[in-house]
């Protein structure tokens, strides 16, 4: 498949419940003593990351559609828009697709988008990240 032919590919939809022990495991994890964040009551901003690693799309699946070598490939950029509030106990819904590839000297870029909706059907959150394949 060639690199351009990767654009538009999305994966299948995953569901995530925002547990309070997930928040207060992460809020340790990365050190924030925020009591908000240590009672489980609030999200810390890349809490986004957790519900990519344990809901979101098996990294060897999207390895294989995307027709990636994994000895080659590198996490770039990561973001994350929030666009509305997501609850302690609610469960949201994501969508991965590729937005962008492109070829830059001795790699390829290739851009993710992650929407996610709430059980309203709100978009909530956006994440974006770079899967960079070296040549």
């Amino acid at each position: 498949m060639s690199l351009r032919d990767k654009v538009g590919i999305h994966f299948e939809p995953f569901t995530f419940e925002i547990e309070k022990g997930k928040i207060k495991e992460f809020a340790m994890a990365i050190g924030d003593a925020n009591p908000c964040y240590q009672a489980g009551e609030a999200l810390p901003p890349t809490f986004a990351t957790v519900i990519e690693m344990w809901g979101g799309t098996d990294f060897i699946e999207l390895a294989e559609k995307l027709e990636l070598e994994l000895p080659k490939v590198l996490h770039g950029e990561q973001e994350y828009e929030y666009l509305g509030k997501i609850k302690v106990g609610e469960r949201v819904t994501g969508v991965t697709s590729v937005t962008n590839a492109i070829s830059k000297e001795n790699m390829d870029l290739i851009k993710l988008e992650t929407h996610y909706k709430n059980e309203a059907g709100e978009l909530v959150l956006i994440s974006r990240n770079t899967v960079i394949e070296r040549h």
